[in-house]
């Protein structure tokens, strides 16, 4: 096994024994879950509602979905339908009951690795990523981010929503085989990918005890 086989199996390992919970999805901090949702709502919507909204809002793609909390609660309410990308069969199995009667307007449940995952090209309006990019190295994020953009639909968005390291450097977490990244590291591979930071915020209200979380709007 490679490194970077190592690096993939661990953190599929990890999630395997994760509960399929909002709690096992935040790593035990469910209670920032509101403030997280409001914030990405407030961040999303001018792309999508008010006199200067180009984005359409028939189809987003929730990227490590996990039981659908985004999907259900930020996604859904402003999108016809939404599919899902999720490496853990067990969470999209559990996403069925956590949508509810919300359920039916989910397209397609895609169990899927993201460094192995193309969407279909020009189906989306939005593509939302959010913790979820760290589970990639460097050069399968970029080429990530390059299928992504050809999976946009007219004037749609890709959001990023990912924690941020205060050192110059990566920080590996042994515990769930992931990278947090500084925020320019992650504006390079942005660039790299050919993409273009459309808006950029920072997330208010969280803890102060965890990684700055910023959100990007890229197309």
């Amino acid at each position: 096994m490679t490194e970077e086989d190592k690096f993939y199996d661990d953190a599929k390992k990890y999630w395997e024994h994760v509960s399929p919970t909002v709690d096992g999805m935040l790593g035990g901090y469910s209670h920032i879950s509101s403030t997280d949702i409001a914030g990405s709502n407030k961040f999303l919507r001018p792309f999508i509602r008010g006199p200067n909204a180009k984005t359409g809002t028939r189809r987003a793609l929730d990227c490590g979905s996990g039981i659908g909390r985004i999907t259900k609660r930020l996604l859904l309410p402003l999108f016809q339908t939404v599919d899902m990308v999720e490496l853990n069969e067990e969470f999209l199995k559990q996403a069925r009951p956590f949508l509810g009667e919300h359920a039916s307007r989910v397209e397609r449940y895609i169990c899927s690795s993201l460094h192995s995952f193309t969407p279909e090209t020009g189906r989306y309006d939005v593509i939302w990523c959010q913790w979820v990019l760290g589970h990639l190295t460097d050069v399968d994020l970029t080429r990530f981010f390059k299928r992504c953009r050809a999976a946009l639909a007219e004037n749609g968005v890709i959001i990023v929503k990912e924690n941020a390291a205060s050192s110059s450097t990566r920080e590996f977490d042994e515990n769930d085989s992931s990278f947090t990244r500084p925020k320019q590291l992650l504006v390079d591979i942005i660039q790299v990918a050919g993409l273009t930071i459309m808006k950029e915020e920072k997330q208010i209200g969280f803890p102060k005890n965890i990684y700055d979380v910023w959100m990007f709007a890229l197309r």
